[in-house]
């Protein structure tokens, strides 16, 4: 319990501190109207004994006055408790949303591979809702509630040794069981909200998948799936819920108990003479008293069982840091770039960071024994040495390449061979293992990461849109750039009838469903990003893939245009695809097993390339 305490005060020392005003605002609401909870009994004490002792009225009349003001005022303070909770709860949460939102945008690449998205929504929304009330009201409600029980036992000490004695000890076993008692609800709790967040995680991605699921028949596999997970959340629900039931049903025990003693102790008293019928009423009053606050300082400690699984799942995720180092201050010259691959090695599994050493075999990794330049003029097809990994080989294994600032790369091979791995190389979606990385002649592990994705275009097949208008999907939010640059830039790409038919032009709001957009319109979409972007490098990953024929004659000349003066890397699956490339690479379970000036490959009988080319066939057949 010490980590998570420690947890525990982290958090609420971050988020409550901004809210100093309305925290000491919630305190004095809060403990004031704990204080008039001991002092209305005292009233109704003086009431009952002046009544029966046939006291003047008006001290009557006064007493009833007092005890209607006070109860008044308890109301008022409610509500200002209420307030001041509230918007703490908020401010808090929001707060905290916010930071784990921006702490899970900075991670890798590799973490969103390994968590979907419904299961983040969960950590980021479901658990911290679950902390809504720990921020705003537990440190309070246990500690004032805690001095309302010490201020309501040392009144009864006061009023009778006896008295005080029994209830007191009446209070410490009913904080030792309930203490006893709420650990046991932690396991269910954590349980509970970890197929929770499952439950987010699987709904959401099988949204996303709708329309194969249906057109492949898989809906009766996804709904049997479905009811295996909602019966298993139900049953740890039960299960998380009887154990918050067990502790309700040993406070209402508990609670009678206490009754039934300080009736016993107030009957005995008075019977001796030894009190008056209005203390009796006390005694009663206050045994009663106690209930609340340690009903509610329960209810907290019951709360803290379901947010102690919030917390720690919420701990996790800030413990995942980033493996991408975040660069440094160097800047990337503008215009074209050149790319350098020098000995570059990159795998995505844990055996995947092993690699040769100064040239030696570690780890169970040998070298290759080549070196390629692309400023060679004849082909070059590489001669390999054999080599072994440990379980999971590399994706990328000592690659060495070199294009000039202003050429174009076809990048051919397999599914799997490693092709749009070092796209997401240079973008530093991912660190590589060894070697380096070089754009402009800068190491691009140096540049910032910030800055490197405005000096390198990126289009994929899959075109992601957000629900925001024409303008900022164009832009992603990029202020500086005018509308009159985008106007250009659709009317190159074809896009005008598109974007006229629109009922609000560039404000028109767009989803993924959003606008009328064809499959081959959102990648002439994502082309005209990279257009405006004017980036030095452009990688296409057979970004015209999905365009019926018309468009895609549309595009070819776009593209061109696209990379006029740019450095670009073409990722391939047809042939047709690098007719424009300058050289040539196939890479083979992440090894280039030919390299060479594009002319030269397909002049040369014995290259793969030009065998590619007899046979017409694509590049996944490589």
């Amino acid at each position: 319990m010490g980590a998570a305490t420690q947890g525990y005060q982290t958090i609420l020392a971050t988020y409550l501190k901004p809210q100093r005003g309305r925290f000491w605002g919630l305190a004095i609401a809060l403990l004031g109207g704990i204080g008039l909870q001991l002092l209305n009994p005292q009233i109704l004490r003086y009431f009952i004994d002046t009544a029966i002792a046939g006291g003047q009225q008006q001290s009557l009349v006064l007493a009833a006055g007092a005890f209607m003001a006070i109860a008044i005022l308890q109301q008022g303070l409610a509500i200002a408790t209420t307030y001041f909770s509230e918007t703490i709860a908020w401010s808090a949460t929001n707060a905290l949303r916010l930071d784990l939102a921006r702490h899970t945008l900075h991670l890798d690449l590799a973490f969103h591979k390994a968590h979907t998205p419904g299961e983040l929504v969960e950590r980021v929304d479901g658990d911290v809702d679950a902390l809504s009330r720990f921020f705003s009201q537990f440190v309070l409600q246990v500690v004032g509630n805690g001095l309302l029980v010490l201020g309501v036992l040392i009144i009864l000490w006061f009023e009778d040794w006896r008295a005080g004695l029994s209830l007191g000890l009446f209070a410490l076993v009913a904080f030792g069981v309930l203490g006893s008692l709420q650990t046991l609800a932690i396991g269910p709790w954590g349980t509970y909200r970890q197929i929770s967040a499952e439950f987010y995680g699987f709904v959401a991605e099988h949204l996303s998948g709708l329309e194969d699921i249906r057109a492949n028949g898989a809906v009766g596999y996804v709904m049997d799936r479905f009811y295996k997970i909602l019966r298993r959340w139900l049953e740890a629900f039960h299960q998380a819920r009887f154990t918050s039931t067990l502790l309700w049903g040993s406070t209402v025990g508990l609670f009678t108990l206490g009754n039934a003693i300080a009736l016993a102790i107030g009957a005995y008293l008075w019977s001796q003479a030894a009190i008056t019928i209005g203390t009796v009423y006390l005694l009663f009053y206050y045994a009663t008293l106690l209930q609340d606050p340690i009903e509610r300082i329960r209810e907290e400690l019951e709360q803290l069982q379901q947010a102690q699984a919030s917390i720690q799942r919420i701990q996790d995720l800030l413990g995942n840091q980033p493996q991408v180092t975040p660069g440094g201050q160097a800047v990337l010259p503008s215009g074209a770039l050149s790319v350098e691959f020098d000995d570059v090695w990159f795998g995505y599994g844990e055996e995947g960071t092993r690699f040769k050493v100064n040239g030696s075999r570690e780890e169970g990794v040998q070298g290759l024994g080549f070196t390629v330049r692309g400023e060679e003029d004849s082909a070059t097809t590489l001669n390999r040495e054999p080599h072994t990994l440990n379980h999971e080989p590399h994706t990328l294994q000592s690659l060495t390449l070199h294009l000039p600032a202003g050429q174009t790369l076809g990048l051919l091979g397999r599914t799997g061979s490693g092709k749009s791995t070092l796209a997401r190389l240079l973008l530093r979606l991912y660190d590589i293992q060894r070697g380096q990385i070089r754009l402009g002649g800068v190491n691009i592990a140096q540049v910032s990461l910030r800055e490197l994705p405005h000096h390198v275009g990126f289009v994929t097949q899959d075109v992601q849109l957000f629900q925001t208008s024409v303008r900022n999907n164009l832009t992603f939010f990029n202020g500086h750039i005018g509308d009159r640059a985008i106007l250009q830039t659709l009317e190159e790409l074809g896009l005008m009838p598109w974007l006229e038919a629109l009922p609000a032009g560039l404000d028109t709001e767009l989803g993924t469903d959003s606008g009328g957009l064809s499959a081959g319109q959102a990648q002439l979409l994502a082309f005209a990003r990279v257009f405006l972007k004017d980036p030095g490098l452009v990688v296409l990953d057979e970004a015209s893939s999905r365009l019926d024929p018309l468009t895609e004659q549309l595009i070819e000349r776009a593209v061109d245009r696209l990379l006029e003066n740019r450095t670009g890397i073409i990722i391939a699956h047809r042939l047709k695809t690098v007719e424009r490339a300058d050289q040539i690479l196939i890479l083979e379970r992440g090894q280039a097993v030919e390299y060479g000036d594009r002319v030269a490959l397909a002049q040369n009988s014995q290259s793969r390339f030009a065998r590619l080319l007899r046979a017409g066939v694509v590049a996944d057949r490589v």
